[in-house]
């Protein structure tokens, strides 16, 4: 069994190796710093018997996102679980190379673009996601957020929301995708904000250990697959506002990202 797990030189992506390694699983461990990847793969390595090797790209740039979906299309025949766990928070305003705000790129549209190459060849589709999504206000004709006010948390929150909709897209086009909120859970994500020190308080966050459980279980559980849409808090199916499930709000985000990553909707 073979997972690709993205995010995965630190935190909830590196924690979530070992777990899955655990269980049996050969890894494909993706991230941008090659030295935390080769790290991940050597604690993996000492722990479990399982097979690594590791992958480098970077998500601010579409043309390194579709170069590893090449390499992994050329040595994997078959996925067993594709984990979208790379993500970032940044309180200021960024613009890609590829001309996209940071977060929707590095959040979704990477991603996005990622799953849908390798889409042909996965079991599982896991993303995490955030109960940030159940405040986002998701405008599929302004990604980027240019003709509304800048707050960097709303635009993540944007982003989150964008995880859970295109889960409810993957499912729609029959694939065995699901989302969760990870939890809080103190990492380096966002640890410049004054939010993220305050909710990180000691007595106020879990271990990072926890959050990776709630990966692995949708990626192993049967859950994870009879589920197929569905959004996750410790694991179990969330409540969620309606513009999460939307199906015409999933199809329309997913024809702007098609759009936006120039794949065929």
């Amino acid at each position: 069994m073979i997972s690709v797990i993205t995010g995965a030189g630190s935190g909830i992506g590196a924690a979530a190796a070992l777990d899955l390694a655990r269980k049996g699983y050969q890894l494909v461990l993706v991230g941008r710093d090659r030295d935390r990847l080769e790290s991940t793969a050597s604690r993996v390595r000492s722990a479990t018997d399982s097979d690594v090797s590791v992958e480098t790209a970077d998500f601010t740039r579409f043309a390194e996102v579709r170069d590893l979906a090449a390499r992994l299309r050329d040595n994997h025949d078959h996925i067993d679980v594709l984990a979208n766990n790379a993500g970032v928070m940044v309180p200021d305003r960024r613009v890609t190379a590829d001309g996209h705000e940071l977060m929707i790129q590095v959040n979704h549209l990477s991603p996005f673009l990622l799953t849908n190459i390798l889409l042909d060849r996965v079991g599982r589709v896991v993303t995490t996601s955030s109960r940030a999504a159940k405040a986002g206000k998701l405008e599929p004709d302004d990604l980027s957020r240019e003709r509304r006010r800048w707050n960097g948390w709303l635009q993540y929150g944007d982003t989150k929301q964008a995880n859970a909709l295109m889960t409810v897209g993957l499912a729609t086009r029959g694939a065995k995708a699901t989302c969760f909120h990870p939890g809080v859970i103190k990492t380096t994500f966002a640890g410049g904000t004054v939010f993220m020190k305050l909710i990180t308080l000691p007595g106020l966050h879990e271990p990072v250990e926890k959050a990776a459980s709630r990966l692995a279980y949708l990626a192993t559980s049967e859950d994870g697959e009879r589920l197929a849409g569905t959004f996750f808090r410790d694991n179990r199916p969330d409540k969620v506002p309606a513009q999460m499930t939307d199906p015409d709000l999933a199809e329309r985000l997913w024809t702007a990202s098609a759009e936006a990553v120039g794949l065929d909707g």
